[in-house]
Formats: structure tokens, C-alpha cells, sequence
């Protein structure tokens, strides 16, 4: 069925792909150990060229013309079938995968941003007797619930009264606002219960019944400083979720300013472009950005180059027994997001990406017969919700061909999180650091 060049190396994919395709367990194990830049060109699957062509001929009687239509699928380190897969175009939020590869690679799963709290002043009877500073450690989830957990650990260690400034240091941001002025007012009022607004009352009707509300009054106002005080007392160390986590949040919502907090601290969308062409083995000239978000056309990324990166990101997370359903939105299983109104087939793991004119999606599809299809399609064209539903179909066609896979591969199955609710707020995160 496969015209290739033997080698040692093809000789042991061609075995375990010639092992009944049908099973599930041999395709699995395909798709988890090939190196992501690994492709192996084959007589194209005669199923997915024509549904591809079937596709592109839909799309070309819309007006929109194969040239800028960007397609990839595989399977292992088996090319299916592809259309200008080695073309970068504009990529829009797919280029939040480069962004949560280079993350990983960076700082590893498990990762945790902490932010400290500090008193420059003695506590007496409750009250703090000088400014309270906050000194960021770069958590780019840090919101409404996470502040309101911290107020609450203020309190627990006797404090209610702040008689000077909040003053702000370091990396901080709140709610996604990077200013750390604005940031700091948005934490100021998150502390004090008797302050809140509308977004803050409303988060604060999510966390679990019998949450205390907090109450630390702030006399002063909120000031920037570039170095933290010398003589100040830590209170305590506040953990953010795990990088996982914060990733899955990322992505679920294709948060900008989540991936541009993240990526700055990368060292910038070069940064980002060099770990990810690394560690995929594609060529740089296949990843072109200019931010870490996606906004913007100059953003570009070849179909293959995004299709890599994917498999790249499953490769980083097997030693963290993690999978990509941990880091992107799962079809049929996280109904919020950029998911919440897509016909997606059940069971794959995706990551949307929009702009005016582009509509893209990225992921992996589980099948019976062709075990998980890893699949990119980048879309040029104004009609989006068309193209939307035109990708959709388009996966659905794929899947009628090659069936469902009866369960969810263990390979792209969620195993950490996902199963309840992000625990934002969780005041076990507070690590209280000042004995009094």
C-alpha cells in the first residue's frame, strides 16, 4: 500500500503500521513515539485525497480558490494527504501552540508563578502600620478569585487594616491587565470586599458556598515601585496554578493577553520562533511571527510547521503523564470557549484560530482505522462562519471514512485536569510565610 524507502528506522513504522490498522493500540503507539518533524512520504491515502479535493472544491465554488487554503494531515509519521503544507500563512491563534511549546520547554508542566506579599511596617491588633507590597513573579492568571484568596489569607493572619500604600513590584498583572498601576487598583479593591464592583461580585458567586468575603482596608493608594523595599517582612508566597493549567486556560479562551504576558517573558515572539523550529526539526522560514498571540497577519506558519508543533507539544508531556487534551479544548467534553458553538467531532483535541480573514484549526482526531490523525486546516476568506462550519463537515466527512474510535486513545485522553472545574481561588496556594 506504501511505496517507501526502507530503512531501519521506516522498516519499524511500516511493522507496526502493518499490524491491523483497525487497532487502535498499534496506531496509538504510531502516533506517540514519532519525532514530530519525522515524515515519511507515501502514495497519498487515497481517503483523504478525496476528501480533501472534495473540500477544496467545495470551497473553490465560493469563490475561495485553493492557493490560499493550507491543509496537512497525518498520522504517525505518515503524510495523508496536504495542500500547500509547506506555505506559511496567516496563522492567527494557532500560534498560541508555539507559545505553550515553547512554555514547556521552557519551564516544564508543572511550573508555578509565585507572587510574594510583604509588609514595610510592624502588625499590630490587625492593623498593618505601613504599605503592603506585592512583588510579581509573572502569573498571568492571576484574577479576581485568586485575589479574593489572598485577601482572605491577610486575614487569617490577623491583618484587616493597611495604614500605608499598595504598593506594586516586580512582574504583576490582574484580571489580564499587564499595566501594574491598573493592576494594582484591580487588587486593591479585590482585597476588600466592601469595595467590589459587579466582576468582582460575580466571580466571587463562583467559588464554593461559605467562602469567606474578605475585608484588608487600604488606607493609601496604589503605587509602582522598580525596587522592592529593602526592609520588608514576607507575609506570604502565593502559587499559581500549574503552567498545564494556566495553558488549558490559554487556550480554551485563546486568551491574547495570557499568550503575550507569557511570551514576553520567553524573550519575545524570536524567542518563541527559535525554541519551537528546534524542537520540531522545521525549518525557521516555515514560523514567521511577530507576537506570541496570533493577532495580526504577520503571524504566518506552514500547516506542517503547526502540525508539528502539536505533536510536539504531546511529546514534551508524556514525562508529566500529560497529554494535549490537558493543554487544548476537547470537542464534546470543554463546551466553553472558542469550542462552545463548533460541530466538532467528538473526542478531538483542537486549537481554533480567527482573524478577519483567516479561520484556522489544529489538533488530532482519533479513528479506528487510521489511529490519531493529526490535521491542520488554515483557511484565507471573509465568509468565517462558513469556513468554520466548512472545517467542521470537513472532519466529520474524514471520520465517516475512517470511523470513531470506540474510546478515547489513552494517549490524548485528559488525565489531570479538565475532570472538574480550574481551581482558581484555592486557598491552598497561599504558602504563609510570616509567624508574627
Amino acid at each position: 500500500m506504501l511505496d517507501l524507502i526502507s530503512s531501519g528506522l521506516v522498516g519499524f513504522w511500516l511493522g507496526v503500521a502493518g499490524i491491523h490498522p483497525e487497532a487502535s493500540a498499534a496506531w496509538e503507539l504510531l502516533a506517540l513515539q514519532t519525532a514530530p518533524a519525522l515524515v515519511l512520504n507515501s502514495v497519498p491515502d487515497s481517503v483523504a485525497a478525496t476528501t480533501l479535493q472534495q473540500y477544496l472544491q467545495g470551497l473553490k465554488t465560493k469563490g475561495i480558490t485553493s492557493p490560499e487554503q493550507g491543509i496537512w494531515i497525518q498520522s504517525g509519521p505518515l503524510l495523508l494527504s496536504e495542500n500547500n503544507g509547506r506555505v506559511p500563512l496567516p496563522a492567527a491563534s494557532l500560534t498560541k501552540i508555539a507559545t505553550s511549546l515553547a512554555a514547556l520547554k521552557t519551564w516544564g508542566a508543572n511550573h508555578r508563578f509565585q507572587t510574594l506579599i510583604s509588609a514595610a511596617g510592624p502588625i499590630q491588633k490587625g492593623v498593618l502600620e505601613g504599605d503592603l507590597i506585592v512583588t510579581g513573579g509573572g502569573d498571568p492568571l492571576f484574577v479576581w478569585e485568586e485575589a479574593i484568596a489572598l485577601g482572605n489569607s491577610l486575614n487569617r493572619l490577623g491583618i484587616s487594616r493597611v495604614t500605608g500604600n499598595l504598593v506594586v513590584t516586580g512582574n504583576f498583572a490582574m484580571n489580564y491587565q499587564s499595566d501594574p498601576l491598573k493592576a494594582g487598583e484591580l487588587l486593591k479593591q479585590g482585597l476588600d470586599a466592601s469595595t467590589w464592583k459587579a466582576a468582582a461580585k460575580m466571580q466571587y458567586s463562583t467559588l464554593p458556598p461559605g467562602t469567606p468575603k474578605p475585608r484588608v482596608s487600604i488606607a493609601g493608594t496604589v503605587q509602582v515601585a522598580a525596587i522592592a523595599n529593602p526592609k520588608q517582612i514576607l507575609l506570604l508566597r502565593h502559587h499559581s496554578l500549574s503552567l498545564a493549567q494556566i495553558l488549558k486556560e490559554m487556550n480554551v479562551y485563546s486568551n491574547n493577553e495570557m499568550a503575550q504576558m507569557l511570551g514576553q517573558m520567553l524573550g519575545g515572539a524570536p524567542s518563541v520562533r527559535q525554541i519551537a523550529a528546534t524542537t520540531t526539526g522545521v525549518p525557521d522560514s516555515e514560523i514567521l511571527l511577530g507576537n506570541t498571540s496570533g493577532l495580526g497577519m504577520e503571524n504566518q506558519i506552514s500547516p506542517r510547521a503547526a502540525c508539528a508543533m502539536f505533536m510536539a507539544v504531546q511529546r514534551e508531556l508524556l514525562p508529566y503523564k500529560l497529554s494535549v487534551a490537558d493543554l487544548f479544548p476537547v470537542s464534546g467534553r470543554d463546551r466553553r470557549g472558542t469550542l462552545e458553538l463548533r460541530h466538532v467531532p467528538a473526542g478531538a483535541v483542537v486549537k481554533t484560530g480567527t482573524l478577519n480573514e483567516v479561520s484556522a484549526l489544529a489538533g488530532v482526531l482519533p479513528t479506528r482505522d487510521r489511529g490519531l490523525v493529526w490535521f491542520v486546516i488554515i483557511n484565507r476568506g471573509w465568509q468565517l462562519e462558513s469556513l468554520r462550519a466548512g472545517q467542521d463537515k470537513f472532519l466529520q466527512n474524514l471520520l465517516h471514512e475512517w470511523h470513531a474510535s470506540p474510546v478515547i486513545p489513552t494517549a490524548i485522553a485528559p488525565h489531570a485536569i479538565g475532570v472538574t472545574p480550574t481551581p482558581l481561588g484555592a486557598a491552598s496556594r497561599n504558602e504563609i510565610l510570616y509567624k508574627g
